[in-house]
């Protein structure tokens, strides 16, 4: 520490600000980026869950729409036909919809799943991941939300997973008891999904959409605004450093030439500086001894004896 303290009193000036700015520079820097990192991620993980949010109440309204409206002009029929209707079913509505949206290349990755753990249409059976969601649900039967990531062989995806409460008691005339059920869907599903009872969770709501390129964009953010800063550092760098040398340097430099060249007996040389600021008046005080030394030196040859 003692070796550095004396190499940094040896530098130049310009060369101690510059170390000094750097060290700033670089502070600043870590602090400043990991405080940006920070925002961007928050950001990007808002705008995902924002994109998740619209497509759960997007399909809900239509889940909504279906029961209301669909479902009461289909119902008679399940009893008259042979053949089951599925759009009577508003899980079935919603998951051909996120079918068709998935086909829209910008949207490939997104996805909605009503995951069961023992569904009617097997395309609505949970998975490992969804099934932990559901017996979480159950456990946990405060909890109306979980969300978080999920890394599958396609993409990066944020979910959100939502507790399936059966709260309609039409719901239990198609899952209930095989019994009461139409006889076209026993026809074309076999006894599968009954058992349900009013109140309970028997699926998770699944909203999937790909995260990968939200964050990619805010780690490009990222980058963008650091070298933008980075170069503002530099041009900053550069500017002050040019006025140090001019303001500042260029004229010590100056006095010091001037005060070396009077200690050594050229008494002609003079500090000349225009500026009113503190080295302008260093450079009147320097000349002003300058006038000072001239007359001393008068006055002593003056009274030395002649030989």
């Amino acid at each position: 520490m003692a070796k550095f303290n004396a190499k940094f009193k040896n530098l130049h000036i310009n060369t101690k600000f510059n170390l000094l700015l750097i060290v700033t520079f670089i502070l600043g820097m870590i602090l400043s980026g990991v405080t940006l990192s920070s925002i961007l991620y928050q950001r990007a993980q808002y705008e995902i869950s924002i994109q998740a949010e619209l497509l759960m109440e997007t399909m809900n309204s239509l889940r909504f729409y279906t029961q209301d409206h669909v479902n009461p002009l289909l119902a008679p029929k399940l009893t008259q036909v042979s053949k089951f209707i599925p759009e009577a079913i508003p899980t079935y509505s919603v998951r051909e919809v996120s079918q068709y949206l998935s086909k829209n290349s910008a949207y490939k990755y997104f996805k909605y799943k009503d995951a069961a753990l023992n569904p009617t249409n097997p395309l609505d059976q949970a998975d490992s991941f969804e099934t932990q969601l559901v017996n979480q649900f159950k456990s946990q039967t405060q909890k109306a939300e979980i969300t978080g990531f999920r890394t599958d062989k396609k993409t990066p995806r944020f979910y959100t997973a939502r507790p399936f409460i059966v709260k309609e008691k039409r719901c239990l005339q198609c899952h209930s008891r095989p019994e009461i059920a139409p006889k076209s869907l026993i026809a074309t599903y076999g006894k599968r999904g009954f058992g349900w009872k009013l109140n309970d969770i028997v699926a998770a709501q699944m909203v999937y959409v790909p995260s990968e390129e939200v964050f990619r964009k805010a780690r490009q953010a990222f980058i963008n605004i650091m070298v933008i800063v980075t170069s503002i550092f530099i041009a900053v760098t550069l500017l002050i450093n040019f006025l140090l040398k001019k303001v500042v340097i260029l004229r010590i430099r100056n006095i010091a030439t001037t005060a070396n060249a009077i200690s050594k007996g050229d008494m002609s040389s003079n500090f000349q500086d225009d500026s009113k600021d503190e080295i302008g008046l260093l450079a009147i005080a320097f000349e002003r001894m300058r006038a000072s030394l001239l007359i001393a030196m008068d006055l002593i040859n003056q009274t030395q004896p002649k030989p």
